[in-house]
């Protein structure tokens, strides 16, 4: 603390007194001193605090230029709205096809929601919606944004342009919250297959994906679970196969004219399907709705696996299986054959009244296709052991391929398993099943005659060979007996040159609605069939709804003018995709 000097300091007084001087001149001195003083304190405390200030000025300008530095740096946002809760997890794995390729991905996407309180000019921003998204209502999306709710959904997923459009509309209260949602890069390519997802849990910035069809809500846990985000599903599908074999068929089915198809492929072995088509079908990334449609002619309901029919003459082989099994007959064995069959009131007789004699051999029975003796063939097995029998091949149940819709597609059996029954059924009338169950049935007796499962899952690993169904022996005697229903039977436009084709036609009238009977002009025409025939690998089944061929005089609905062409073209183009070499025959099957 600083000692004031006095204006008149006594010493100096009586000294000036002493002298003759003037008092007061000391007291304007010291006075004058004094306020020199104080005013250069002052300048100094003044320039002190200028200074303080200055620096001040420069922190500020420079903290404010680095952060308008960082945003001009930074992509824009949208305000995003703070949510609670517990986070919603919404990674999920991918589906690939065998080789890898992607089936099914996430992508980033966002949703469109309104904060109607926020809104500068909600009847605007209602019309202007309304233009970008033509399905909504206009009224209703006033009413929503005028009235007194302060949140609105507007769409839960939105196209990039569908956004853009929206971000031009220039309406600070409509808001986009990112969320992830499932892509199908392949469009409608194994639609069936793949199915379908839809939101779960959701909320502004984020949405669960669950399954809602098809393998991905069979597949729901294992593609939903945090610990397989790196681990994909992989299938057994060959996409390449997969696109050859749609085209090929939506060709045929256009080209006769049917209004529905289904095509399976299956290794005989291992049971994965390579590859499996249903017409008409739908592109997964939309998923629209069918309303009004009978269930069968909804492009979702998947022919090959949901739809159960009678799949007539396919059958026989079975018949003739199960007789050489028992030990009843051999390839050459006679069985009478003359028209009609009889059993109380009922008749049977050959498709448009063909008479084959007498008799014919049990090869023949199934190239010539007879009904009456496979009738015969199916009256010795008996019911019980017909009843074993295809039960052993899967007929009974549904089939237990991974797609949550195969468990409502149980085959439609008789209610009373007469004699009667087991007769028709021989020729493939009076059971429904899929042509995934025949697809499965057939791999099971050619590939050597054990049972295989029908999988979408990539196999790994060593064969597993399923339960006995009959002997190597009777395996190869039905694959000779259907390569000469190729050969010479009424299958031979099925035969693609260098790959020894074997199958079976059938063609099945369509019961009728009400019940009362069946069609006359209306078929369900298959052709079942393996190849090679010397050394199966796989089984394709194809199958035509309402196919008709009108290139001649008359139309013609049975398969081998529909159905076998088709399937022919399917194996002429997939088996080198497959990798399997042609070999030209110059023997005979079997020598």
């Amino acid at each position: 603390m600083s000692i004031r000097t006095p204006l008149r300091p006594l010493a100096r007084i009586l000294q000036a007194r002493s002298t003759g001087e003037n008092p007061d001149a000391i007291e304007r001195e010291n006075l004058r001193l004094r306020r020199e003083t104080m005013r250069d304190a002052t300048r100094l405390r003044a320039e002190g605090r200028l200074l303080v200030l200055g620096l001040c000025f420069v922190s500020a300008f420079a903290v404010v230029g680095m952060r308008m530095g960082q945003v001009a740096a930074s992509n824009p946002e949208e305000p995003r709205a703070v949510t609670t809760g517990t986070a919603i997890l919404a990674q999920r794995a991918d589906i690939l096809d065998r080789n890898g390729r992607i089936l099914a991905t996430n992508r980033t996407t966002h949703s469109l929601y309104a904060q109607p309180h926020e809104m500068v000019d909600p009847v605007h921003a209602a019309k202007e919606l309304a233009k970008i998204f033509p399905d909504m209502d206009e009224a209703r999306l006033i009413k929503d944004f005028t009235g007194t709710r302060k949140f609105v959904w507007i769409q839960k997923q939105l196209a990039p342009e569908q956004q853009q459009a929206v971000h031009d509309i220039g309406e600070p209260g409509l808001l986009f919250g990112p969320r992830e949602s499932r892509l199908y890069p392949n469009g409608k390519l194994a639609a069936h297959i793949l199915g379908g997802t839809k939101f779960g849990r959701e909320g502004v910035m984020s949405a669960e994906i669950v399954g809602q069809s098809g393998i991905e809500r069979y597949s729901d846990d294992y593609l939903r679970d945090p610990a397989n985000g790196d681990k994909p599903l992989q299938l057994s599908i060959d996409l390449s196969v997969q696109s050859t074999m749609r085209e090929v068929l939506f060709g045929g089915m256009h080209l006769l004219g049917a209004k529905g198809a289904a095509a399976i492929l299956m290794d005989v072995h291992t049971g994965e399907l390579i590859s499996m088509v249903s017409l008409p079908d739908f592109d997964p990334n939309s998923r629209p709705t069918f309303a009004g449609q009978n269930a069968g002619d909804n492009p979702r309901f998947s022919r090959a696996v949901q739809g159960v029919y009678e799949l007539g003459s396919t059958f026989k082989i079975f018949a003739a299986a199960q007789g050489m099994e028992l030990g009843l007959f051999k390839p050459d064995s006679m069985v009478a054959a003359t028209p009609p069959f009889r059993w109380g009131k009922h008749k049977i007789g050959e498709f448009e009244g063909h008479n084959y004699g007498p008799y014919v051999s049990l090869t023949d029975m199934i190239v010539k296709s007879s009904n009456v003796a496979t009738a015969h063939v199916a009256q010795q097995i008996g019911v019980d052991r017909q009843k074993s029998f295809l039960k052993s091949l899967g007929f009974f149940d549904p089939t237990p391929v991974e797609l949550i819709e195969a468990k409502g597609a149980k085959p439609l059996l008789p209610p009373h398993w007469s004699e009667l029954s087991t007769i028709t059924i021989g020729f493939g009338h009076g059971l429904s099943a899929s042509p995934l169950h025949l697809a499965t049935a057939y791999s099971s007796l050619l590939n050597g005659g054990t049972r295989v499962t029908p999988t979408l899952l990539k196999h790994e690993g060593p064969i597993k060979l399923g339960p006995r169904i009959v002997s190597p022996e009777v395996s190869a005697a039905s694959r000779q007996m259907l390569r000469a229903v190729v050969g010479e039977g009424t299958a031979s436009f099925g035969d693609v040159r260098g790959y020894q084709v074997a199958g079976k036609t059938g063609t099945a009238d369509k019961p009728r609605e009400d019940g009362k009977g069946y069609y006359k002009d209306k078929t369900i025409t298959t052709f079942a069939s393996v190849f090679p025939a010397n050394e199966p690998k796989y089984v394709l089944v194809v199958t035509l709804d309402e196919a008709v061929e009108t290139t001649g005089p008359k139309p013609r609905r049975t398969a081998g003018w529909t159905a076998v062409p088709v399937a022919a073209e399917v194996i002429r183009r997939v088996a080198p995709i497959l990798g399997i070499r042609p070999d030209i025959e110059t023997l005979a099957l079997g020598q």
